[in-house]
């Protein structure tokens, strides 16, 4: 490890860059460094791997993470899936930054457990890992987790949507992620808990993959399996436009409830727009700044950061509900990302 952290830059380029046909490493190549460095060869290495590099929340992310280690003179790599659901990408990025010889990496699993061997094989070697708004299955696989608490955030817009229902019949259609995924399960279990229903209430469901594209898709079939769906639960708020852009074409844009979670800014102003009833806003500059803090102090006195740490969640709407604490959209939109 020391003996790679000594290497030329361009060598540690070289090294980097090494078999990333899976993935994108940000800036590879002679034009500028993966690297924001902000004090030479003697700076800590901290990598950071998302799951995309085109997610606003992911960008932003970023943006937290080399604003934080230039403030804490720490040198910051990054990677990222070429889409989200590419554990092979994020495998090859561990094993590159280990190569550069980093002291810590950030990481936003794609798949919470296929990327575990990789994770115990960096830890193995002396490396911090810290994961990112999207836990480990197991959990413990990391040394530690900087995430919003999903199912509270979930729960937020369960308890919203119940409330706004004012007691109406709900027929409710599930927007969701993709199989197996914590992130999404644990939003999905949560809306269900704050809602007080279960799986049984739900009249369709439908994975999107985040996706905005999918979404619409994704509701136009619930339409046509359950018309009379006046409920919407997303995963985050690409779906929820794509649904509101279906629930437009039949002309029930107005009288369908949709609720999601994330807090993006083109997302809260939707909530503005009245286009997306409620979200749950959460917030990735902050996980990604405490995490190169981490690293840096790890690197310099051996501390490693551990356990579970809440970096918050916050209800954004602009027609607040009695029993429900929120925030409106002026806050939202002072604190979103993107």
């Amino acid at each position: 490890m020391s003996r790679i952290s000594r290497l030329p830059s361009s060598l540690l380029r070289v090294a980097a860059c090494t078999g990333v046909a899976a993935l994108t490493l940000t800036a590879c190549g002679s034009g500028s460094g993966s690297d924001t460095a902000s004090s030479g060869s003697g700076s800590v290495k901290v990598g950071l791997i998302t799951k995309t590099d085109t997610n606003p929340f992911f960008v932003k992310m970023k943006e937290g993470a080399e604003k934080a280690a230039k403030e804490n003179g720490a040198q910051l790599s990054t990677a990222a899936g070429k889409f989200d659901g590419d554990n092979a990408g994020q495998v090859t990025a561990i094993e590159n930054m280990v190569a550069a010889g980093v002291k810590g990496i950030l990481i936003t699993p794609s798949d919470s457990k296929a990327i575990v061997p990789a994770i115990e094989k960096a830890r193995a070697k002396g490396v911090l890992v810290i994961a990112l708004d999207t836990p480990t299955e197991p959990e413990s696989a990391v040394d530690a987790l900087f995430a919003t608490d999903n199912l509270k955030a979930g729960e937020l817009i369960g308890e919203y949507a119940k409330a706004a229902m004012k007691g109406k019949t709900a027929k409710i259609a599930a927007l969701d992620l993709a199989p197996g995924v914590s992130v999404g399960v644990q939003r999905h279990n949560g809306f269900l808990k704050g809602f007080g229903a279960t799986d049984k209430d739900v009249v369709c469901a439908q994975d999107t993959g985040g996706d905005q594209a999918k979404g619409q898709t994704a509701m136009e079939n619930c339409l046509q399996k359950e018309p009379g769906i006046n409920v919407v639960y997303t995963i985050n708020e690409p779906a929820a436009l794509g649904a509101y852009t279906a629930l437009k074409a039949k002309g029930r844009e107005k009288d369908v409830l949709i609720v999601s979670v994330d807090g993006g800014c083109t997302g809260t102003k939707a909530v503005k727009d009245g286009k997306i009833a409620a979200t749950s806003q959460q917030y990735p500059l902050k996980m990604a700044a405490e995490g190169v803090k981490a690293v840096v102090t790890f690197a310099k006195d051996g501390k490693k950061a551990s356990g579970y740490t809440d970096t918050g969640v916050t209800l954004i709407t602009d027609k607040a509900q009695d029993g429900v604490t929120s925030k409106d959209t002026a806050y939202g939109l002072e604190n979103c990302w993107g």
